[in-house]
């Protein structure tokens, strides 16, 4: 009895330890160049998608909207898939490994996300190319919000020739959607590459396009803290109201002090996607005389999510259509994250008569198919004389 306390010791110990050791991860053999590993695009506008994963049992990847594309392994290890010619374009795609969502760690552009799973890939030959023309500035702006007791980031552009004696240029503020970060708009969204390429084809005015992060992360209303389901009813509505405080009370006051703006109503606008579509209605029709210019992309409405200050606007038609010179509606066809929120807003700008400029993408979905040509489109209407 006295050996047998310490042998029980002994074995609970080992009984908590794992019996074999994780192997590390497989690296691709370093006498073959990295190119034979990772995903290309192609001469002829196809992509190559591979992935590295000899232990792997089953890998495919998602293109788009596209269905699943079954990669096929090689004796190397590598799984690899190609695809038809696609037309230029900036492509978002994942990773399927053995059930497991994966961006593409061959890569350096995954997207923009709160929660990271998606990666980018850019088929060449579109306005979203970086081409040799003036570029603008693009800025990250450290700021502290006291609307929201915070310090906080946005993107500042400013055009090519952009000095602070220049003549004072209207302002677009511009929000992402839900689960993407301050840096959607210009990854994913190219917003510097088509205001770069728009103006060199002199098809757009000069000015300056502020990017905030449309999450406020107040302690009420932090994104990751409410259920999918909830999420229209009370996360929405609390983030909403903070987010137009901070524009309301820094990001606007920050811009006239900073940089040379217009300080009037037909020299600014608020545009967004999806859930910043909604903020987009929430600040520009809460703040008819600050804003000239609303344009909501797939954007959540108040079908969905009541708001007493977007209501009493929208139920006031002609001082909508004295104060707006412009208020864009976009949507995808096949939307089925927030159809219903444009088809009702769309209803009642048709019954009161409120002047608007509304356009279906057809057999598209909620998508950045959708949003980039919406925002080229809003581009070369908004701040005309």
């Amino acid at each position: 009895m006295r050996l047998l306390f310490p042998l029980l010791v002994v074995a609970g110990c080992a009984m908590s330890v794992p019996a074999l050791a994780l192997d590390a991860p497989a690296s691709p053999p370093a006498d073959r160049p990295l190119k034979e590993f990772v995903t290309a695009v192609e001469k002829d506008g196809s992509i190559t998608f591979r992935l590295y994963a000899p232990s792997a049992k089953a890998v495919s990847v998602v293109l788009g909207s596209r269905d699943p594309l079954a990669l096929q392994r090689s004796d190397d290890g590598v799984w690899s898939v190609k695809t038809e010619p696609l037309k230029p374009n900036l492509y978002e795609y994942y990773f399927n490994i053995d059930g497991f969502r994966s961006i593409d760690t061959g890569t350096n552009a995954p997207k923009p996300q709160r929660q990271v799973n998606t990666s980018l890939i850019l088929v060449p030959g579109s306005i979203l190319d970086t081409r040799n023309v003036a570029h603008g500035d693009l800025r990250l702006v450290t700021l502290h919000s006291k609307a929201l007791n915070s310090e906080r980031q946005m993107y500042v552009y400013t055009p090519p020739g952009y000095t602070d004696a220049s003549k004072p240029l209207p302002v677009i503020y511009l929000y992402h959607g839900f689960g993407d970060t301050v840096a959607s708009w210009v990854t994913q969204g190219r917003a510097p590459q088509i205001l770069d390429n728009l103006l060199a084809e002199k098809k757009i005015e000069p000015m300056i396009v502020v990017i905030p992060d449309t999450e406020t992360d107040i302690p009420d209303a932090i994104a990751e803290n409410f259920p999918g389901a909830d999420r229209r009813k009370n996360f929405y509505p609390i983030n909403a109201d903070a987010a137009d405080r901070e524009l309301t009370q820094d990001l606007i006051p920050y811009m006239k002090k900073h940089y040379r703006v217009r300080d009037n109503a037909d020299g600014r606008a608020v545009v967004g996607l999806s859930q910043g579509g909604y903020q987009a209605l929430v600040s520009g029709l809460s703040h008819l005389g600050t804003f000239g210019w609303v344009a909501t992309f797939s954007g959540v409405s108040t079908t969905t999510v009541p708001n007493k200050a977007v209501d009493a606007a929208l139920n006031d038609p002609a001082k909508i259509n004295k104060a707006l010179r412009g208020f864009t509606v976009t949507v995808g066809s096949k939307d089925q994250v927030t159809g219903k929120d444009i088809a009702g807003l769309k209803a009642t700008l048709d019954e009161k008569k409120i002047t608007h400029d509304y356009h279906e993408y057809p057999d598209l979905q909620h998508e950045m198919d959708v949003w980039r040509p919406s925002l080229i489109a809003f581009l070369e209407k908004v701040f005309k004389k």
